[in-house]
């Protein structure tokens, strides 16, 4: 495997929200895994274990730094079960988009929950890196909604 295989199942693990991944091909493993806790996006190098599978049931393990991730995020998460809205009406554009910038107090998102229309406000400044849930899709408790790059 290459270094352009192994930045692609890094980029993978980052979109889905995997926290690690082994993969075998021609004879070679391959395993990431990052840890982090809380909200606070993962900031540590990512060590990649490779073993080379060898005749006779002998392994090779190299451990390999691939790179430093340096952007801090934070995800806004939903604060209640209900229905995710980018927008107060379908035909109004959403209140926010990606790679904007966001101010606290600002509008980003509405949660229907019960037939009541629930604003949900930004409680940091920031810019938003990626919109993780889905218009007019169920949202449940605590599940990430947004991910933000803090300002």
């Amino acid at each position: 495997m290459n270094i352009k295989e192994i930045k692609e199942m890094i980029n993978l693990m980052n979109e889905n929200g995997l926290v690690e991944l082994e993969v075998e091909k021609d004879g070679m493993r391959i395993r990431l895994k990052k840890t982090s806790s809380g909200i606070e996006g993962y900031s540590g190098p990512i060590v990649v274990r490779q073993e080379r599978i060898l005749e006779g049931a002998q392994k090779e393990t190299t451990e390999v730094p691939i790179e430093k991730i340096s952007v801090k995020t934070v995800e806004i998460r939903s604060p209640m079960v209900g229905t995710f809205y980018r927008s107060p009406s379908p035909e109004a554009p959403p209140y926010v988009e990606a790679e904007q910038a966001i101010e606290p107090g600002q509008v980003i998102c509405i949660i229907e929950a019960m037939k009541l229309m629930n604003e949900i406000k930004s409680e940091i400044k920031g810019r938003i890196l990626e919109i993780l849930a889905d218009n007019a899709e169920p949202v449940e408790f605590g599940q990430p909604m947004f991910l933000i790059e803090p300002i």
